[in-house]
C-alpha cells in the first residue's frame, strides 16, 4: 500500500452530534437486549457440567484471537497504516457478534453452545474489551515501529467501562430477565430484534461512508483485502482450536462461527461515542476496518455455514 493510499483511508471522518450519536446507543443497547433474548439462566448451569467447549471458546476469543490478530497485522508492515492495524486489534477485542447464534442455527452447529459462547464474551467484554485493546494496542505501537506521530495507546478506562456497561452489561441484564420471567414477550421480541441488528450495521455503515464515498472507492480493494485475510485467520483459529482438541465436530462449527463474528458494532460506537482516541491522528483507518468486517463477516458466515450445513459430519 503506498502511504497516499493509506493517507487518503485515513482522512476518511465520521463526525457526529450528541444526539447522532445517542441514537445509535439506544439502538445497540437494543440489538443487545435482543441477543440476550434467547439467553436463560439455566444455560450457565449447563455449560459448568461440561466445560470444555465453552473454555476452548472463550481461549479463541479473549486470548487468540487478540493476540495472532496483533502478530498478524506486525507482519502486514507497511502494508496497512497504523490506524488500520488498531482497527483490526479493535474487532478482536470485542465480543461475539449478535448474528453468531443464526449462523450456529443455519450450519447445523451446537446452538446451545453458541447461546453461552455469546452470552459469556459479552458479559466479559465489559472488562476484556478495553483490557485487550491496550495490551495489544500497545504491543503493536511499540513493535511495529510505526510512525512517531502516532501516540501511546491511553485507555480512558471510566470513559470505556461506562459506555459499554450501558451498551452491553444493562441490556444483556434485562434480556435474561425477560427470557426468564416473560418467556411469550421474549420469542415475540426475537426475530424482529435480529433483523433490526442487521439493518443497524448497514446504517451505520452507510453513515460512516456517505460523506467519504470518493475516498472508500479508492482504497475498498486494500480495505476488502485486509479485513478477509483477518478474517479467514479468526475462522481458522476457531476450527484449528476445535479441531487439535478433539470436541466434537457440531461444537467445532460453533467455535469457527463464534471466533469468526465480531460485535464490530461495538467498535464502531466506542470509535465515535468515546474519547478512545482523542490526539491521535486521524483514523479512518479504524473506522474502515471495523465498519468492512461488520459487512464481511455476515457474508464470510453465511458461506461457513452453509458448508457446515452441507457436510455429512455431525458428530
Amino acid at each position: 500500500m503506498t502511504q497516499e493510499t493509506a493517507a487518503a483511508i485515513d482522512s476518511i471522518q465520521v463526525q457526529l452530534n450528541a444526539g447522532g450519536m445517542n441514537t445509535i446507543n439506544i439502538v445497540l443497547a437494543f440489538v443487545m437486549f435482543g441477543v440476550a433474548l434467547g439467553i436463560q439462566p439455566k444455560i450457565f448451569v449447563d455449560v459448568f457440567r461440561k466445560p470444555k467447549s465453552v473454555l476452548l471458546g472463550m481461549c479463541c476469543q479473549l486470548i487468540l484471537l487478540p493476540a495472532f490478530t496483533c502478530l498478524l497485522a506486525i507482519i502486514l508492515g507497511k502494508s496497512i497504516s497504523p490506524m488500520m492495524g488498531l482497527g483490526m486489534i479493535l474487532v478482536a477485542a470485542c465480543p461475539g457478534g449478535n448474528i453468531s447464534n443464526f449462523m450456529s442455527s443455519l450450519g447445523k452447529a451446537n446452538i446451545e453452545l453458541s447461546v453461552s459462547l455469546t452470552a459469556i464474551s459479552t458479559a466479559l467484554a465489559i472488562f476484556m474489551t478495553p483490557f485487550n485493546f491496550w495490551f495489544w494496542g500497545n504491543i503493536y505501537l511499540n513493535t511495529a515501529n510505526v510512525a512517531a506521530e502516532v501516540p501511546t495507546l491511553v485507555i480512558p478506562l471510566w470513559d470505556v467501562f461506562k459506555t459499554i456497561f450501558i451498551l452491553l452489561g444493562i441490556p444483556l441484564t434485562l434480556g435474561i430477565l425477560t427470557s426468564h420471567f416473560l418467556p411469550k414477550v421474549a420469542n415475540a421480541l426475537k426475530k424482529p430484534l435480529q433483523w433490526v441488528s442487521i439493518l443497524f450495521f448497514i446504517a451505520m455503515v452507510i453513515l460512516s461512508f456517505s460523506s467519504n464515498m470518493d475516498a472508500f472507492l479508492r482504497c475498498v480493494k486494500y480495505i476488502f483485502l485486509v479485513v478477509f485475510i483477518h478474517n479467514l485467520l479468526a475462522l481458522s483459529i476457531g476450527f484449528g482450536v476445535g479441531t487439535v482438541f478433539k470436541v466434537p465436530f457440531r461444537d467445532r462449527r460453533t467455535l469457527t462461527i463464534e471466533t469468526g463474528i465480531q460485535n464490530s458494532g461495538l467498535g464502531l460506537a466506542l470509535m465515535l461515542g468515546t474519547s478512545l482516541f482523542a490526539g491521535f491522528p486521524p483514523h479512518g483507518g479504524m473506522l474502515v476496518i471495523t465498519a468492512w468486517w461488520g459487512i464481511w463477516h455476515i457474508v464470510s458466515g453465511l458461506i461457513v455455514a452453509t458448508i457446515f450445513n452441507r457436510s455429512r459430519k455431525n458428530g
